[in-house]
């Protein structure tokens, strides 16, 4: 018999769960804050105050960052809280394992080299992280909040994310692999 707590210890959710759940969560945000559930600025943010260290205090007098203010702010929290939280969850459903570091796909096509698979994943971060600030926000600010908004640029954005993603697979572990 399957007890509501039960549900943390799983590995898998149901996406039609998950999808409410995100859907609640992004109308709380818009209700108690006033503001949609985003993510890439804290990275921005993040950015600008280690080259504000970097530099003594010179990335303030940029246009953009003093447009997006460099602060710790409530998105910072929620970055912070969905890093925590995702190990959080993959430790108590016993999820974590040793090669996690590079999943059963990547290894068939490329090999199960960690050092690859990390160089790999942070160029495409940083890849992400500009395309994200060129199209004015990520997949959570114009797939979630954006989109429930019934923002053009948002559904337009979404659209092109997953013509992206298709092509981008299509290309990984089908051209290259």
């Amino acid at each position: 018999m399957e007890t509501f707590g039960s549900v943390f210890t799983q590995t898998l959710w149901s996406p039609y769960v998950v999808g409410i759940g995100i859907g609640i969560l992004s109308w709380l945000s818009f209700l108690i804050s006033g503001k949609p559930i985003a993510t890439s600025t804290t990275f921005a943010r993040a950015g600008g105050m280690i080259e504000n260290l970097i530099s003594g205090g010179k990335a303030e007098q940029r246009p953009y960052f003093k447009k997006i203010k460099l602060l710790i702010n409530w998105q910072w929290m929620l970055v912070l809280g969905v890093v925590l939280g995702s190990f959080l969850s993959a430790m108590i459903s016993g999820d974590i394992q040793a090669n996690a570091w590079v999943p059963p796909l990547w290894a068939s096509a490329f090999g199960d080299d960690a050092v690859l698979r990390v160089i790999v994943a942070l160029v495409g971060g940083i890849i992400l992280g500009f395309g994200a600030r060129f199209a004015g926000g990520c997949t959570s600010g114009h797939g979630i909040s954006g989109t429930l908004q019934l923002a053009v640029s948002s559904w337009v954005s979404v659209i092109f994310f997953f013509i992206g993603g298709v092509i981008t697979a299509h290309i990984i572990y089908y051209v290259i692999a």
